[in-house]
């Protein structure tokens, strides 16, 4: 490993929130194409960075580390930006945050995307989950919203933090995801402080470079499209 850490991504995933904050806090990082199309991520190589066979990995020279929100944790505590202090006053509003992206947020839309892992096979019983969900993940939206304006400066604020990197590419998959399903319901402009930011992060140059190696577009976060990376597959 010539750098000092190896992102193991597949495009549009998860890893996506990790090469956003390693490109904003400028730091030299390698990727690991994980081949989703013959499921690498459930290969013995991979299970050994990974038990649980999810993307994305970072490798560190403490070793690696899954779960997103502990990279994110750990690389802005370990470069001291994009995130406050171990001892600001700030820290614990911007922890509560984190961890509600991350536990509440982030986990109902894995179920909105994957039903079946939680109800089974049946559709009826698939659909009325995905009708839970979307009220759920719109409550959740608003109450980020709301809390945006007056909270912590680290979310949505005048400068991005790994909340907001997380927060837009959640936001994109909401509008992306799952593909053939109602996804009406998802309007980023119901939610102004986030549109806001999602606005913002589109011009900073961590945005540029992450949408151009994975084919994201010019407006990833705002309107986006299907990503057509230059290597792999989101699913």
């Amino acid at each position: 490993m010539t750098n000092s850490y190896r992102l193991h991504y597949a495009p549009d995933n998860a890893s996506l929130v990790i090469r956003l904050a390693l490109e904003e806090m400028g730091q030299p990082y390698e990727t690991v194409l994980v081949n989703r199309q013959v499921q690498a991520q459930r290969s013995a190589a991979f299970r050994e960075l990974n038990p649980n066979g999810l993307i994305p990995v970072l490798e560190t020279p403490d070793g690696p580390i899954f779960e997103t929100a502990a990279i994110l944790l750990w690389l802005a505590d370990r470069h001291g930006t994009l995130a406050p202090a171990v001892d600001s006053d700030q820290r614990a509003g911007f922890l509560k945050w984190l961890f509600f992206i991350s536990n509440t947020l982030h986990a109902d839309l894995r179920i909105l995307f994957y039903p079946a892992l939680y109800v089974g096979p049946n559709l009826t019983h698939q659909h009325e989950l995905c009708h839970v969900q979307r009220q759920r993940l719109h409550r959740h939206l608003s109450t980020i919203d709301a809390a945006a304006d007056h909270t912590t400066a680290w979310l949505c604020g005048d400068s991005p933090s790994v909340l907001d990197l997380y927060l837009a590419c959640l936001l994109r998959w909401m509008a992306l995801y799952p593909q053939g399903s109602d996804r009406s319901w998802m309007v980023l402009t119901q939610y102004p402080s986030l549109y806001t930011m999602c606005t913002n992060l589109e011009l900073r140059p961590s945005v540029s470079a992450a949408r151009i190696a994975e084919g994201l577009g010019a407006t990833p976060f705002t309107s986006p499209f299907l990503a057509r990376p230059p290597e792999g597959t989101p699913t």
